[in-house]
């Protein structure tokens, strides 16, 4: 595994630049999952960390770590590449599977070319190598989560689902997915509306803009259209019907 971490390192020219207040008061409280075996290290990170703000959980394997990135709402990931259990690379393709914009830094004892070029293609934002300066990991994790901020504005996210309001792009499961123009708009409408159920004369007036006759099935054959590119055999779209009533995005329970 990797050597300690070293508060003194020399930080490398590449580093981001620190983040202005702006920023700071983004951060103020971030939640970041920390996933390294290494006691020392996991201390030393919680400890640097938590004393510019962050709010620390750790896992102390790869399982422990997928289930907790998965299952709580982070705002970045830490993450060792040498795990037990279950390696870094796999955890990360989960997670980039499941949150597209989540920033994760790799930290790790591999320092070889390849090994950061791997890290980087399966989904990370950053690469560190112990060992590392927490001053460095502290102006990366801020610079990376200040451009999740700035992007927040026009990217609605739920279910596994991303859409960029600006591009119109739509990616779920970690694939892209291509939408007409209608289709789009009522995706749109179902994430902004996430976890409520909306009628089927509240999605006509708000995607079609106007009246149609109330006994129209255009809402049922357009929810069948997204259904059927957002899902696949394995996992269906996540996408529910309320008997009477309408639809709902997310929470099928």
């Amino acid at each position: 595994m990797g050597t300690a971490a070293d508060s003194s390192a020399e930080t490398p020219a590449s580093t981001p630049e620190q983040a202005g207040p702006d920023a700071d008061a983004f951060v103020e409280g971030a939640r970041v999952l920390v996933v390294e075996d290494e006691p020392g290290i996991v201390d030393f990170v919680r400890r640097g960390l938590e004393a510019e703000g962050f709010a620390v959980e750790a896992a102390s394997d790869g399982i422990e770590g997928e289930r907790m990135a998965l299952q709580g709402s982070f705002d970045a990931i830490v993450l060792d590449l040498m795990l037990p259990r279950r390696g870094g690379l796999e955890v990360l393709a989960s997670v980039r599977r499941a949150s597209p914009t989540m920033p994760v830094v790799v930290l790790t004892a591999r320092g070889e070319i390849e090994d950061r070029v791997r890290g980087l293609e399966a989904g990370a934002v950053d690469y560190l190598v112990k060992p590392f300066s927490m001053a460095e990991l502290v102006a990366r994790l801020r610079a990376h989560l200040r451009v999740v901020a700035q992007a927040s504005a026009s990217v609605l996210s739920a279910e596994g689902i991303e859409v960029d309001l600006l591009s119109r792009r739509v990616r779920c499961g970690g694939r892209t997915v291509r939408l007409s123009t209608t289709e789009f708009e009522l995706l749109v409408y179902l994430l902004r509306h996430h976890g409520r159920v909306v009628s089927r004369e509240q999605i006509l007036s708000s995607v079609w803009g106007y009246q149609h006759d109330p006994s129209t099935n255009v809402v049922d054959v357009y929810v069948g259209y997204l259904r059927r590119k957002l899902g696949r055999p394995e996992e269906p779209a996540p996408i529910f019907t309320v008997r009477a009533v309408g639809y709902r995005l997310g929470n099928s329970s």
